[in-house]
């Protein structure tokens, strides 16, 4: 009997040590992985992954067709045709951006993705090709014209979104205003709409890009009120590793090839007309 919780206990530990070994060789692997530079093998296979939302109107989503369109889109095919590489688009879990793209499952991630102090420790972005607002959506009905004005009622945002990042980053703006000092987090900001519209929601803080051309596509879209507040502006970029240098050079290029021969204006013009901030074309 003592031979045998001897031999018990010998083995609980050598599994432990197995795991524990494992556990740390995945790491290391992962972390090798954030520190290669990924462009050389990328050429040889021509074709990227790139990671999105695609139900992120008007950047990535799916027509009724499911046929997958968006500004983001058009701009990363045009910047990856430039180098005769292909573009394959994975639908993600937006929650799970970052932890994606450090696994390889995805070399990039290409939808409406802000710049925040909180990624720029995990990913390394590309130029600014896109400036963006968080903006307040309400229905007129309920009367809220201002952040004051969504005291005690339910806000909504999108999880893993800069938005709901901003709610708590500046807790005065909203969140000790609403009810439950917490935002109500949905997986996509279409469901967050239907429940704006059917009252399970007062207020929702959403990409000023999204809202605007969400509403513009409404029957009704004088039934909305945008209110924009004191939240910082937010500038889209492309996140990726950060040992892909030599891709971010490649995307930076692209953009501003883009930007100089026209093309970026057309994207701009077939998604947004003229009302959209592009610093690009600004450079020019």
């Amino acid at each position: 009997m003592k031979f045998k919780k001897i031999r018990f206990f010998a083995l609980a530990f050598l599994l432990i040590g197995l795991t524990a070994t494992l556990a740390g060789c995945g790491t290391n692997v992962t972390k090798r992985a954030n520190t290669q530079d990924t462009w050389s093998s990328i050429q040889k296979k021509k074709k990227v992954v790139i990671g999105l939302d695609d139900s992120f109107v008007p950047m990535g989503f799916r027509q009724k067709s499911g046929k997958l369109v968006g500004y983001d889109i058009d701009l990363a095919r045009a910047v990856f045709k430039q180098y005769g590489i292909k573009v394959d688009f994975q639908s993600i879990d937006w929650n799970m951006n970052v932890t994606e793209l450090h696994n390889g499952t995805i070399d990039l991630i290409w939808n409406g993705f802000s710049i925040t102090p909180q990624r720029s420790k995990q990913v390394a972005f590309s130029d600014t090709y896109l400036n963006n607002d968080q903006v307040l959506v309400s229905l007129k009905k309920n009367h809220i014209a201002s952040y004051k004005d969504m005291t005690g009622k339910v806000l909504g945002a999108q999880t893993g979104s800069s938005g709901a990042n901003d709610i708590d980053t500046y807790p005065k703006l909203l969140k000790n205003r609403i009810k439950n000092h917490d935002a109500v987090t949905y997986d996509s900001f279409t469901n967050a709409f239907i429940d704006l519209n059917v009252g399970r929601i007062k207020g929702l803080l959403i990409d000023s890009t999204y809202a605007n051309y969400y509403i513009k596509h409404q029957a009704h879209p004088e039934d909305y009120r945008v209110t924009v507040g004191s939240f910082p502006k937010e500038k889209f970029a492309v996140g990726m590793r950060k040992g892909d240098v030599t891709m971010r050079k490649k995307i930076n290029a692209g953009l501003k090839k883009l930007a100089a021969n026209g093309q970026l204006e057309q994207i701009n013009q077939k998604w947004f007309g003229s009302n959209v901030d592009t610093p690009l074309l600004k450079a020019k």
